[in-house]
């Protein structure tokens, strides 16, 4: 073909053919990329085409003034969907439940250890598993979808999960006379070592195993006769005290560095 379409091979076009298949398409793809031949094309176009698509141009024309204007920008909501989910709604009002619940364990069993301390260690790990789940989460396949999805996604949800339950947890822990700063590096720590596991076998999973699994090992240590209740409270505590905080802080920056690392594991939801 030469520079432009041949006026008969145009006019052809016009009128319905070529019958052969390759010559239109030769022709439809210079169309795409020439404005002369498309308005020659035009041109050609019978009256009552020419009629029926100028129509069509009004029309359009006209509902796009007066049609239904445009959603506004809902910034709350915007910022809300950048930083959490309204699937995580549910998980925050069990875990608020889970903490009040151990503020009154402690005020009524004060002889045995301090289930507010032992329970924020994986507080958090409820919310990262929702968060980051594709059952939870009906949008999970938009997340997934986006460019933003990964390591930068989870940590933002991470932090809005530690934002809500963090206070939560100082206020329990005035209540019952704990020192914040004795499970807020050990919540650090929990949080990191999730998300780390999280990009082997699933962030779900990993909270369900590292949570379980600290949840089980106190509950084992703690539920013991009464005579043995003093050595369970020094057992279970002895690893939330002042002088293990260093260890805990260390542990809580090896393991951010570590799931920085495998940021390319953690690019879908699982579970």
């Amino acid at each position: 073909m030469t520079a432009h379409v041949p006026p008969p091979a145009l006019a052809a076009y016009a009128a319905g053919g070529p019958d052969d298949d390759a010559a239109a398409w030769t022709i439809e793809v210079h169309l795409e990329g020439c404005a002369e031949c498309r308005d020659r094309l035009g041109d050609l176009a019978a009256p009552p085409l020419r009629a029926l698509l100028g129509d069509a141009r009004e029309a359009i024309l006209e509902q796009a003034r007066t049609g239904p204007q445009p959603v506004p920008r809902r910034p709350l909501r915007r910022w809300w969907l950048r930083w959490t989910d309204w699937s995580m709604l549910a998980w925050a009002a069990m875990t608020c439940t889970a903490i009040l619940a151990a503020v009154l364990l402690d005020r009524n069993f004060p002889e045995q250890p301090s289930a507010v301390l032992l329970l924020a260690p994986v507080a958090p790990l409820a919310g990262l598993a929702v968060a980051w789940s594709h059952r939870a989460n009906p949008n999970w396949e938009v997340v997934a979808g986006t460019a933003r999805a990964g390591l930068e996604l989870l940590l933002r949800r991470t932090l809005a999960v530690l934002l809500l339950v963090a206070p939560v947890l100082a206020v329990a822990g005035l209540a019952v006379g704990r020192n914040p700063a004795l499970w807020l590096l050990p919540c650090l720590t929990f949080t990191a070592a999730t998300l780390l596991l999280g990009s082997r076998v699933g962030v779900p999973l990993a909270a369900a195993l590292l949570g379980g699994g600290w949840l089980t090992a106190v509950a084992a240590v703690s539920f013991t006769g009464d005579t043995d209740a003093a050595r369970a409270a020094a057992t279970t505590e002895a690893l939330l005290r002042p002088a293990t905080m260093p260890a805990w802080a260390a542990a809580a920056v090896v393991l951010t560095v570590l799931t920085t690392l495998r940021a390319e594991h953690l690019r879908r939801p699982a579970g």
